[in-house]
């Protein structure tokens, strides 16, 4: 189990702040979800957290300055899965999965037996084993997003960090991740995602809103003063109420 805490001054991008003022713990055994309008600064602080954007301020995994950690020992503990990622279009579909597994090799060696099982079990997880000859170029929108999750599951790190890990993906298989991130906490993983769905956003453990660059809310999503944080950022159009026992934002007209 691993935690990450994040304290982030500023991060300064041509000349603009795009984050300020941060200070988010990622604890082990839960899922925390990111949301905020568009230009929040969402992705900005899960970059920022993950050590691939520069930041002024403090990351700590384990009590353990991230820059501290060795790179092979930190991609082992903790997974990344941007948006829109490409540049693996010519390689087959369990090729690309299997470069979860790299930090778990000595260098240059060929994938093993544990190698592959971990890659078939991921693809399984996100019903894409069936594709495993095809090359990514070829697979759809929604197939080369399942194909990515199962590469970031293949790493079977403590703590996850995917930003918007839905896209592409139809209701069903936005079910289907919902309970592998279930799945996930339940083993005692950490698991942060940045959403625009509110209504999966909702379910989290810990929902983080964004806007204009900070935090203004962290909270248990079934807390009434994260509602009204919810809607002081998106509007009073948003309507957030239970149905079948579980919180959901709708728009209102």
């Amino acid at each position: 189990m691993s935690t990450l805490h994040a304290r982030i001054t500023r991060v300064r991008l041509a000349g603009r702040d795009l984050l300020r003022d941060i200070d988010l713990v990622l604890p082990a055994a839960c899922w925390t979800a990111v949301v905020g309008p568009n230009g929040a600064g969402k992705s900005t602080l899960l970059r920022a957290a993950a050590g691939l954007q520069a930041c002024e301020g403090e990351l700590r995994l384990d009590e353990r300055p991230l820059a501290a950690w060795p790179g092979r020992e930190r991609a082992r503990r903790l997974a990344w899965l941007g948006q829109q990622e490409g540049g693996a279009d010519d390689l087959l579909a369990l090729d690309v999965v299997l470069l979860g597994r790299l930090p778990h090799r000595p260098w240059l060696a060929p994938p093993g037996a544990a190698d592959h099982a971990a890659a078939e079990a991921a693809m399984r997880a996100t019903q894409s084993w069936d594709w495993r000859a095809r090359r990514l170029g070829s697979l759809s929108g929604g197939e080369r997003q399942r194909v990515l999750l199962a590469r970031v599951l293949a790493v079977d790190a403590p703590l996850t960090l995917m930003d918007e890990p839905l896209a592409h993906l139809d209701p069903p298989h936005q079910a289907d991740w919902l309970a592998l991130v279930r799945a996930r906490v339940a083993r005692g993983h950490g698991v942060v995602s940045v959403l625009h769905e509110l209504h999966l956003a909702l379910q989290a453990d810990q929902l983080v809103l964004m806007a204009e660059g900070r935090i203004v809310h962290a909270g248990a999503p079934a807390d009434p003063a994260t509602h009204d944080a919810l809607r002081r950022v998106f509007g009073p159009r948003l309507h957030i109420a239970q149905l079948d026992g579980r919180w959901v934002a709708l728009p209102l007209l």
